[in-house]
Parts: C-alpha cells; structure tokens; sequence
C-alpha cells in the first residue's frame, strides 16, 4: 500500500486545486478549491507548489492512513484533528509516519478544511486539473477504500510549522465592485445592499450561496428580463424573489438573473468559509481601489512562507526572551491560609 488511503469520508470530502480557467466557451466553468487561500497556506507550510491538489472537506473530514511516511498541513476551517488519537495543531504541519492514522472532525468555524500532502495528491488529470467539478460530472467525492496517490516530496523533512490563519470563518464585511447591471438597480436598494446585515442561508453548496437579506427583497427595476450573459465566481445574482446569491467555484457559465454587483476574488474565501447563520456586510469598491486590494492580497500570499514559524520555538532563537512572562499565578505563598480563616 502506498500513498493515503481513506477509511472514511464525509460526504463531501473531494480533490481540490485552483481549476481549470479557460474552458468558459466549453461551458466549463473553473472549479477548484472553495477557498483558495487554504490551499495557499498548505502549500506556504509544506514549502510547495500552489498548484498541487489537496483534499476539500465541506464540514467534516475523515479517516485516513499513511501508505508511506508522509507530511500533511491542515488549513482552512478549524477541525479537532489526530494523529494515531493525539491531538495535532490546525494551521499547522505534521509528520504522517507509515502505518498512522489521521482523523479529522467536524469544523467548529467555518465551513470547509482542507489536507494538504508534500507532493501533492496525484490522482490522473482532467483538462489540466484534478480538482473534482461535481456539477459538470468531473470526478466524484472521495470514499472509504480508495487510496489516494501522492506525488514526489519536494522537501521532506519539514515539519512542526504553524502560520497565522486570516480570519475569514465568522462572516464579516466583504468587499464588491459594480458590474454591467448595477445601474438597474435604484440608489435605494444599492444603499441597503451596503446598509443592511445579511445571514447565510442553509441553502448553499459548491455552486453558490443564498444570503438572507433583512428586510424585503433586493428588486431590480428591470424586473427579470435580462439576456443570459457569462457569470464568474464571485458575481451575485439577484434571484425572482430579490434574494442575492453569490455565485462560488462550480457555478455555471452563464446567467440571466442581473447581477448587483461581483465578490473581489481576495474576499471569496470570507463567502465560502461563512457557515449558515453566519451575517455578512457588502461594501463597494471603486476599480482602482479593488485592483489595490487584490494585489495586495496575491502580494501577501506571495510571502505566506516568510511568516511560517516552528510550533515549538527554540528558546535561544527569541530575541525577547527575558520580556515574556512564562509562569503565570505565582502567589506570596499565604493566600491559602488567608482563605482558609
């Protein structure tokens, strides 16, 4: 046996990597990982490739085991994790020894995890990709039985390393920018859109997901008679009922619903990590401004690694030492006596 072999899956643990851009004309739309973050974090943890596939875990994980000695990264929405029944850190990489077991729960904040492998897991490709795309027939949920092959390490070795995690698994304000049909819509119901708190309905999968608004729907004066146009991660639609719904990695190509305005691609991940219940803001950015965003969001990916630190510090290595308080609730010693009378 080699590579990683499942045990058991949640229903909605599948092969993940950034997609396939390109095939919109073909009626494909990208795909790839929910939260493309995490797997930026894995890959900054596990000193690799961006590009190397992962495992997604929509809301609970699994159980997996080593085929060979292995290293794993664990990023994405926090899930209780073990290794051989000891817990291991989030955010963090391990050594995945031959023989061990890895298992991993229910996420307690947002919604989807994610379990990176060195070398990357290497089942076949499809069009340039081997992220399963559900909705187009590409792929399939992972299952108990099937073991996973992992490609070659590219640094072995490298383990007990954590990173700060951007907080994006309790909603927040999510910055858009207009599009085309915007201008449909009244200045009123462009205000409230940035104005009011919406909740994330139950109602939401790898396509898109519905938002919850406070009060009535969100109508357009056009009504519905909109052309079918292309639509990309990240627009969001305004349904017959005036709801938004953020369209997500497998949405479709194209659209006839208008469209208030589109998702930046560095908040996308806020959207699909937001857990139902979860409240969101809307907040427009001029195009100026939003390319300023994102750039400095691939920026800051881009220099993930340099903020990698060891789990454990060595002491010698902390500059500071002698400032930070080791020992806390040191007593006189007579406190339990003045208690006691």
């Amino acid at each position: 046996m080699s590579g990683l072999r499942v045990l058991r899956a949640g229903p909605a643990v599948t092969v993940q990597d950034l997609g396939r851009p390109g095939f919109l004309a073909f009626g494909l739309s990208r795909g790839g990982a929910m939260d493309r973050l995490a797997l930026a974090e894995g890959a900054a943890l596990l000193n690799q490739p961006v590009a190397l596939a992962a495992l997604e875990m929509a809301g609970l994980g699994g159980l997996f085991e080593a085929g060979r000695d292995l290293r794993i990264a664990l990023t994405g929405a926090p899930m209780a994790a073990t290794i051989d029944g000891r817990p291991v850190a989030w955010n963090a990489c391990h050594a995945l020894p031959r023989g061990a077991r890895l298992e991993i729960g229910g996420a307690s904040r947002g919604v989807h995890g994610y379990l990176s492998v060195g070398g990357g897991i290497a089942t076949p490709p499809v069009l340039g990709s081997r992220a399963a795309h559900l909705a187009a027939g590409i792929g399939a949920p992972v299952a108990a039985g099937q073991t996973l092959p992992i490609g070659a390490d590219p640094a072995p070795g490298r383990v007990g390393l954590h990173l700060p995690a951007a907080d994006r698994f309790d909603g927040g304000t999510v910055r858009i920018v207009a599009g085309p049909q915007t201008g449909l819509f009244a200045p009123g119901i462009l205000a409230r859109l940035e104005r009011e708190t919406f909740r994330r309905d139950t109602r939401g999968n790898r396509m898109g997901v519905r938002l919850l608004p406070e009060g009535a729907g969100l109508a357009a004066e056009a009504g519905l008679s909109i052309l079918s146009e292309i639509v990309v991660p990240g627009d969001i639609q305004i349904t017959g009922d005036g709801t938004p719904f953020v369209l997500m990695a497998e949405c479709q190509t194209t659209g006839g619903y208008p469209r208030i305005g589109t998702v930046i691609a560095a908040d996308l991940p806020r959207i699909a990590q937001a857990a139902p219940g979860a409240r969101l803001r809307f907040a427009f950015l001029g195009q100026e401004e939003a390319e300023a965003a994102e750039a400095a969001e691939r920026a800051r990916q881009r220099a993930l690694g340099r903020t990698v630190r060891p789990l454990i510090r060595d002491p010698a290595s902390i500059p500071d030492l002698l400032s930070i308080q080791l020992i806390s609730g040191v007593t006189a010693g007579d406190d339990l006596e003045r208690d006691v009378t």
